[in-house]
């Protein structure tokens, strides 16, 4: 854990809205006037896009499992270095793993280099003067044999919407904006089943605050779903962590008289309405955040 300069990780599989926290946060350091240095997980995969398909399909040859769920294709070590060095120094190095054109256009022209989409961009100090470290991906609570990234996070936050509903937004996202068929999608599911039992379930027991999205609508056969469930179509269980409560002076009543016909649902869960979610979010986690660089500022 780190007091002088922070550590926030939100971590959640593919397809399961992470996005939406990091909007949040955004809204929080921009309203704040917050400088975070932000860390893309996909900055720490092992392999470059090209790579990863080769060493996949050596891993299928073999009868291995091997997805971006595991440590086989992941600097889980560079990722714990990271998040020490920050928490120690308000230092570090990241990169950037170029997903599209535009991406690879921007950092070409900044960087002077030559880089396609599926490639990482050389590894680069983090700037000075950065007040908290936001880290959004897949291993933020990450910990196994000979590494231990949660141990090092000061906030950690899941975001986990139930197994149906991650399915339904994985298909239709790979589907959309990729280009998969749904049998390849299928496919990708089962392959990275394994991974995401052992190595992305256990993070969800280290958070300090998951949000978790449950449809009010039939999603009882995800791969035949033709729509993604609104936010207005789910709700939204806020849980927090046995201590997180006491440590970050949760206040449930305050949140229930705030947030529009939410009630608890057990002494460490809220629920809202899907469509509030992002109100919520922002609502909990701003006095959360400036504790955490009060502390900095006092230590």
């Amino acid at each position: 854990m780190s007091k002088r300069h922070p550590v926030v990780a939100v971590t959640g599989s593919s397809g399961a809205g992470t996005s939406t926290v990091k909007r949040a946060f955004e809204h929080i350091f921009a309203r704040e006037d917050i400088v975070p240095a932000v860390v893309e997980g996909d900055s720490y995969h092992r392999f470059e896009r090209m790579p990863m398909k080769k060493a996949m399909a050596e891993a299928l040859s073999k009868g291995e499992n091997f997805s971006h769920f595991g440590p086989e294709a992941n600097l889980f070590d560079k990722l714990e270095e990271l998040f020490k060095i920050y928490g120690e120094s308000g230092g570090g190095k990241k990169r950037y793993y170029l997903h599209s054109t535009e991406e690879a256009q921007e950092h070409n022209a900044r960087l002077g280099t030559s880089l396609e989409p599926g490639q990482f961009t050389p590894w680069e100090d983090i700037p000075n003067g950065t007040d908290v470290l936001f880290y959004e991906g897949l291993h933020g609570g990450v910990e196994g044999e000979g590494y231990n990234v949660s141990s090092y996070a000061d906030l950690l936050v899941g975001v986990v919407p139930i197994t149906n509903l991650e399915w339904i937004q994985k298909i239709h996202r790979d589907n959309a904006e990729r280009g998969y068929s749904a049998e390849t999608i299928v496919d990708t599911i089962l392959r990275r089943m394994p991974d995401y039992i052992n190595h992305i379930c256990p993070q969800f027991s280290k958070t300090d605050i998951n949000f978790q999205r449950i449809p009010t609508i039939d999603t009882s056969n995800p791969f035949i779903c033709r729509n993604i469930p609104t936010p207005d179509e789910s709700f939204v269980i806020i849980h927090f962590r046995k201590g997180a409560r006491e440590k970050w002076g949760i206040d449930f009543q305050y949140l229930l008289g705030m947030i529009h016909d939410s009630f608890m649902s057990s002494p460490t869960s809220i629920v809202v309405n899907g469509g509030k979610m992002g109100f919520a979010m922002e609502l909990i986690l701003t006095p959360i955040i400036h504790k955490m660089i009060e502390e900095k500022k006092h230590s």
